[in-house]
């Protein structure tokens, strides 16, 4: 298995603690990387992103989609088929799958929607006000002064 040494990454920057777990998550996944279903993820905005993920054989019924803990989880169970069927060729797969799409912060899912055989699920970011960049007013020194002057006398 690969070794990463993010030591550089921790001199650097503050705050980014998540990125080293993230990565040794998708390293630690890389060796049993599933293919089924199989799945787009597109950006379709700026801030806006669609999952459509190919469900061929699945009802909405079947369906589940959930926000758990930072994460996307589809899953699918077909219900039992008492129909007792001969195929000569079975093709298309109808097994029970769970997948799983970790969140970056602020996105959220918008909704969901079950057409022609694709499941697509709608994410946005939204990042909130306090977090927006803002520009800071710079005062020159004889601001800085006045106000030292007013503080000082609000102390006495």
């Amino acid at each position: 298995m690969r070794h990463f040494d993010f030591a550089p990454l921790y001199r650097a920057t503050v705050g980014f603690d998540q990125i080293a777990d993230m990565m040794d998550r998708v390293l630690a996944n890389d060796v049993s990387q599933q293919t089924y279903p199989p799945y787009n993820i597109e950006k379709t905005a700026d801030d806006a992103y669609r999952i459509s993920i190919a469900v061929a054989g699945f009802s909405g019924q079947d369906l589940s989609v959930e926000v758990k803990e930072q994460a996307l989880v589809v899953s699918a169970r077909k219900a039992e088929d008492n129909n007792e069927r001969s195929y000569l060729h079975r093709g298309i797969a109808t097994r029970a799958f769970e997948r799983r799409f970790h969140l970056a912060d602020h996105v959220r899912v918008v909704g969901a929607t079950h057409e022609d055989g694709m499941l697509h699920i709608e994410l946005s970011r939204e990042i909130p006000e306090a977090l927006k960049p803002r520009q800071i007013e710079i005062a020159g020194p004889s601001r800085a002064i006045e106000k030292d002057v007013v503080d000082a006398e609000k102390v006495n």
